[in-house]
Order: C-alpha cells, then sequence, then structure tokens
C-alpha cells in the first residue's frame, strides 16, 4: 500500500479533466480504429458529456504546425472559447505558447473567455519544445532553461494585470508599466483569478511551477516518478514560502500548487482486454510518425542540465501515446483503475488529465463505471484518516445530456 503523503488533501475529491481532441487522429499514433472526431461538433457533443459525467476541466492541445502523424489541428484559445459558450459548467483550459503570445494580449484574451463563460476560464503554459515552430516563424528559440525564464516572468504579467491595477513589471523578457484591464476576470468564490496551469517534467520546470504556477502538470508517470516530481515542486514552493504575505515580489501571497497527472484510460471487462487492447495499440503504431516525434521530443529532453527533461526516458512504445499517458497504468477493469487512481491520490494528485480511445463513449463510461468507484474509495480513505470527503462542490455524474 501507498503511504500518505504530507501534500495530500484527503477531505478534497480528486477533479477529472480529459483533453480536448481538437487534433486529427486521437491522441495515440497508431492505426486501431479510435472512433473520436477532431471537428467542433464532436467536441461539442463530447464537452457536453464530459460535463455531465463528472468532469471538472477540459484541456486544448495547442500546436501550430500538426504533428505526431496527425494532419489537421484547431487553434486552442479559439477553441476553448467556443467550447467554453458551448457549455454550462465545464472549465476549460486553453494551452498557449510563450513566446507566440504576448502575456498582456493572452491576459485580455482570457478575461473576455472568462465574462463570457461566467467565470470558467483557465490557462496551461506550455514553455515549448517544438524548435522548428519558433524557427520556421522567424520567432526566437531560447533553450530549454531560458524558456522557463520567459515563461515565470510571463505567468507574474497575466496574474498581476489579473489581480492588479497600473500593474507594472520590469524584466528580461517583458516590460509592463502602469498597466490596467478593465474589466478584471470575473470574481468567482475561492478563485483569486483564471487558473494557471504549468508543465513540464525538467528540475526548472518543477522550480518554476512551485514558485508560481496554480497547478503543475506532468506526463504520464509512475507512483514513484510522480513523487520526485512532486517533491521538487514543493521544495521550490518551500523556497519562495508561498503562502505568506509578501514572500513573492510583485505577487500576491499564493496558495500552495495543486497537482495534476495525465492517463491514458484502458477500462474493460477484464484486465486481459484491457491489456491486449494496449498491446494492439503499440503493434499498430504508425512507426515513422512515432519515431518522429521520438526522435524531436528526446533531443528536447536531452538539452537539460541533468537530463531530467520531458520524455527523457520514454520509450518508443510509451511515446505511442505522445503525452506517456500508458506510464500511468490507468488500465484494467473499473475496479483496478479506481483503485489505481487513488494510490495517486495517496501520494498528493489532485486531478487526473485522462486520454482515451474513444472520447464520448469512454469519456461517458467513466463517469458511470469508474467515477463512483473513485468516490467511495475517497470517503473511505478519508474516514480511515480521520477527516471526511466534501463533495459538496463536486459535479454529480451522469446526468441526462442534453441534444
Amino acid at each position: 500500500m501507498t503511504d500518505i503523503s504530507n501534500v495530500a488533501r484527503l477531505s478534497e475529491p480528486l477533479k477529472f479533466a480529459y483533453w480536448v481532441p481538437n487534433v486529427s487522429g486521437g491522441l495515440v499514433v497508431s492505426t486501431i480504429e479510435q472512433r473520436t472526431g477532431w471537428d467542433f461538433d464532436y467536441n461539442k457533443k463530447l464537452a457536453r458529456i464530459a460535463e455531465n459525467s463528472g468532469f471538472e476541466y477540459a484541456l486544448t492541445q495547442t500546436r501550430y504546425a500538426a504533428s505526431y502523424g496527425a494532419d489537421k489541428q484547431h487553434e486552442a484559445t479559439s477553441f476553448s472559447l467556443a467550447l467554453l459558450a458551448a457549455t454550462e459548467r465545464l472549465k476549460v483550459i486553453a494551452a498557449i505558447h510563450p513566446g507566440m503570445w504576448h502575456p498582456g494580449v493572452l491576459a485580455k484574451f482570457i478575461i473576455t473567455a472568462d465574462h463570457i463563460s461566467n467565470g470558467r476560464a483557465a490557462v496551461n503554459i506550455v514553455s515549448g519544445w517544438l524548435k522548428n515552430e519558433f524557427t520556421n516563424f522567424g520567432l526566437e528559440w531560447l533553450e530549454h532553461d531560458e524558456r522557463y525564464v520567459r515563461t515565470e516572468e510571463f505567468i507574474k504579467v497575466l496574474r498581476g494585470l489579473w489581480t492588479e491595477t497600473e500593474y507594472s513589471q520590469s524584466g528580461k523578457y517583458y516590460n509592463i508599466t502602469d498597466f490596467t484591464l478593465q474589466p478584471a476576470p470575473v470574481d468567482v468564490p475561492g478563485r483569486a483569478h483564471p487558473e494557471i496551469f504549468f508543465g513540464g517534467n525538467s528540475t526548472a520546470a518543477q522550480a518554476t511551477a512551485g514558485r508560481v504556477a496554480d497547478w503543475y502538470f506532468s506526463n504520464g508517470k509512475d507512483l514513484e516518478g510522480f513523487k520526485e516530481n512532486i517533491a521538487g515542486v514543493v521544495a521550490a514552493a518551500g523556497e519562495t514560502r508561498r503562502g505568506t504575505a509578501g514572500a513573492l515580489e510583485a505577487l500576491p501571497s499564493l496558495p500552495a500548487p495543486r497537482f495534476g497527472l495525465n492517463g491514458f484510460v484502458i477500462a474493460r471487462d477484464s484486465e486481459k482486454e484491457a491489456r491486449d487492447t494496449l498491446r494492439e495499440i503499440v503493434a499498430k503504431a504508425h512507426k515513422p510518425a512515432v519515431q518522429g516525434f521520438r526522435d524531436a521530443v528526446q533531443e528536447a529532453g536531452a538539452s537539460t542540465k541533468d537530463g531530467k527533461g520531458m520524455w527523457a526516458d520514454s520509450s518508443f512504445e510509451d511515446l505511442v501515446q505522445y503525452n506517456d499517458g500508458f506510464k500511468t497504468q490507468l488500465i484494467g477493469t473499473p475496479e483496478q483503475i479506481a483503485e489505481r487512481i487513488v494510490e495517486y491520490k495517496k501520494i498528493g494528485v489532485n486531478l487526473f488529465l485522462t486520454g482515451y480511445l474513444h472520447f464520448q463513449e469512454e469519456v461517458a463510461a467513466f463517469g458511470q463505471d469508474i467515477l463512483p468507484i473513485v468516490r467511495e474509495l475517497e470517503a473511505d480513505l478519508a474516514r480511515t484518516n480521520g477527516t471526511e470527503l466534501d463533495l459538496s462542490g463536486t459535479p454529480a455524474a451522469n446526468v441526462e445530456v442534453a441534444a
């Protein structure tokens, strides 16, 4: 059994998100059947299914030159805005790259999206690893650790413009002078501003997340691997004394960061059937596309000073799901997957970002078959450790989906 970490929040129910398939070809680089569409009509229906199946978040992927075997991809922020307008409760996280956006322009865009959606807009800051997208656009390409220097300044600008008037910031990459954005973001109880998600596996990424992000996202990891990532983020947060007023220059006091983990879900009636499905996915991998992706991302991982970058230790089989989703091992029967999920909660995971072969039917099945077991296990875990699971703010699953 997994020991309970001191960062685990046992009274808070886990949150669930799904990858928005705004990219053709699905979420695995394989010729296996994927009953998933990248068009808006498919995604609009999927978003409504998800919010009525207990999912709180959706994450829209960002890429400009379609890659990893896909030949088409929609832009993330506009697609996110459309999904927000098509739903009532779902929070939609738009992934963006510093270097592609100015933080002031993004801050204004997200405020508008926040008002359109009554406070449901969020961002995921991706520091960037696909060099050709930047250089072919004629944009400056920064080396690995320097990208995180820019990202940290970028996040500070977002937070400053969302929470202050006449905001100023002087830095290496961004200089803001006495700037006020009106209107401000929607005033949502318990939320200081639109949530800032941030991802990366490297030491530099963990340190940046610990200092300035609301949420730290990771590619798929086993339990021990994600323990290490959490420890790195927590250490950086401790060094900056997050939660102490005045601890961060030009920023208000920040709560401790929370943790999200990617996982590809293969739920079947038996573990053998689920494992057979995984073997079929890998056996039917689009080998040239996976190898090309592997070459690009492992060069990025190797560019870190300590060799701990994203995808640095990923095998060919891992990269058939291009965010290492198989590593999290959400594979088996609904009971096995629910048990695995709660083991991750014990080490400090607060949110699972999930992918599927057949999104609409499998997202609905997750809400019907897996989520109720997760809630039972969470309640038992909380009670055993002297607290109660608070489901008061959690959306109910399996409400009838609107046409």
